[in-house]
């Protein structure tokens, strides 16, 4: 439907920390000339993706004059880009079937929250990203509820590597109007699987747009006061509360190894998340290591200081990957959750990080579930840290796998599309030959 655009003042006054119990919250009513855009997410990944879109949205919004009101279910970036956030998912955010019963209770009145924001507040359109569970229910609810609400997923959940449930595609297809892929393997499945899709490109390629892999390192040791030459090792144990218990022992002990073939290693464990400052802390002091927490403005250059960094997997990959820093991958889950998806449902993949998936080739060594114990991590971390040319054999790798995720510009390119599906401008093209840049 097409929206005046007259420009208005949005709301900048933006509540940040809204806890995943409260009772009620006071939803401002938007301007009525407003276009309303409703995005839902959860995970940290998802909360910086989002960000970015918002970003993105009004920046393209205010270049075609179209006066825009964000809200959104998402975390406290997306609220500080902009977003009016209705509830925060970040903190309920966990994978497994026997991880997430703890966040059950809370994860209901999130849901609940949302519904009564979207029937309060209908939207233009509602975005997706990632997230497949929650963004299925929601996507439902819209179809019954808010039947002429245009759906846009953005960051199709992963199913072209591991579709381990029958069904599930089909329950994305049919919560979704226009898929905006961000790989080009998650374009050409849920296109052969009749999908509508765009392949946008990654959105990290707009995040490190400008960034010099040759001169951060230097730069970003200044910053957090470490010598030139010290050896530095960046641990990336966490984004979940589950992943303190599964993944940071493992990952704790194969560092402790690290630390007695290399006496002087300097470990750096940037913060994914304030809350886990404490428990970071206590664990490096635990486990012996030298080394500090960073706090999490400073994340990015944590990594960049390194000479190495031991990840667990996920989006985080993907930001090693293109500032240029070799890495080891590892993820761990509960056991009866491992042993579940694998005998069960017969879970399986070739690979689980992102670097990796672009093209499906091995340019990080992975260990995943049983694989993962701290002397085979240790063992190829310190054949990395002692061989420049296995380094540098990954940031090649590295570079080739960048040149698959697009060209800058991502953002703007979704933004542009999900504007245009509010407004009604993609009304005949969804059944034309979806856009590729």
């Amino acid at each position: 439907m097409q929206r005046n655009t007259i420009r208005t003042n949005i709301q900048t006054n933006i509540q940040t920390n809204i806890q995943t119990n409260s009772q009620t919250n006071t939803l401002a009513t938007p301007e009525p000339t407003a276009l309303r855009v409703f995005i839902h997410t959860g995970e940290v990944s998802g909360d910086l993706q989002g960000s970015l879109l918002v970003e993105a949205l009004e920046r393209c919004a205010a270049a075609q004059d179209i006066a825009i009101e964000v809200s959104a279910m998402g975390g406290d970036r997306m609220a500080a880009a902009g977003a009016k956030l209705i509830g925060n998912t970040v903190a309920v955010s966990s994978i497994g079937f026997f991880e997430a019963l703890p966040h059950i209770i809370a994860a209901l009145k999130l849901n609940q929250r949302a519904k009564q924001h979207l029937k309060q507040v209908p939207p233009d359109v509602v975005v997706l990203i990632d997230y497949m569970g929650p963004n299925v229910a929601i996507g439902r609810f819209i179809r019954r509820q808010l039947s002429t609400v245009p759906i846009a997923y953005y960051i199709a959940p992963h199913l072209w590597v591991w579709a381990t449930v029958p069904g599930d595609t089909a329950k994305v297809l049919s919560v979704a109007d226009r898929i905006l892929s961000i790989f080009p393997g998650e374009a050409r499945y849920y296109r052969e699987k009749g999908a509508q899709v765009s392949w946008v490109g990654h959105p990290l390629l707009d995040k490190f747009a400008n960034y010099c892999p040759a001169t951060a390192k230097q730069d970003a040791r200044e910053q957090l006061g470490l010598e030139p030459t010290a050896q530095v090792v960046t641990l990336l144990p966490a984004s979940r509360p589950q992943e303190l218990t599964y993944v940071l022992p493992i990952m704790f002990t194969a560092a402790q190894q690290l630390q007695v073939q290399n006496p002087q290693l300097q470990f750096l464990v940037p913060l994914a998340r304030d809350t886990f400052r404490q428990p970071l802390e206590t664990a490096l002091k635990a486990y012996g290591l030298r080394g500090q927490v960073v706090p999490q403005p400073k994340q990015m250059l944590a990594i960049a200081a390194a000479d190495l960094a031991i990840s667990k997997s996920g989006t985080t990959n993907l930001e090693i990957a293109l500032m240029e820093v070799p890495q080891v991958v590892m993820y761990r889950l509960n056991r009866l959750t491992a042993w579940v998806a694998e005998f069960v449902l017969r879970f399986s993949a070739a690979y689980v990080s992102p670097v990796n998936l672009v093209n499906m080739e091995p340019i990080v060594p992975e260990f995943v579930q049983w694989d993962a114990t701290p002397e085979a991590i240790s063992q190829v971390a310190l054949n990395l840290l002692n061989d420049p040319d296995q380094r540098q054999k990954m940031v090649e790798g590295y570079r080739t796998m960048r040149d698959h995720l697009g060209t800058v510009g991502v953002c703007d390119r979704a933004a542009t599309e999900i504007l245009d599906l509010a407004m009604g401008k993609t009304g005949k093209s969804i059944t034309d030959t979806p856009k590729e840049y």
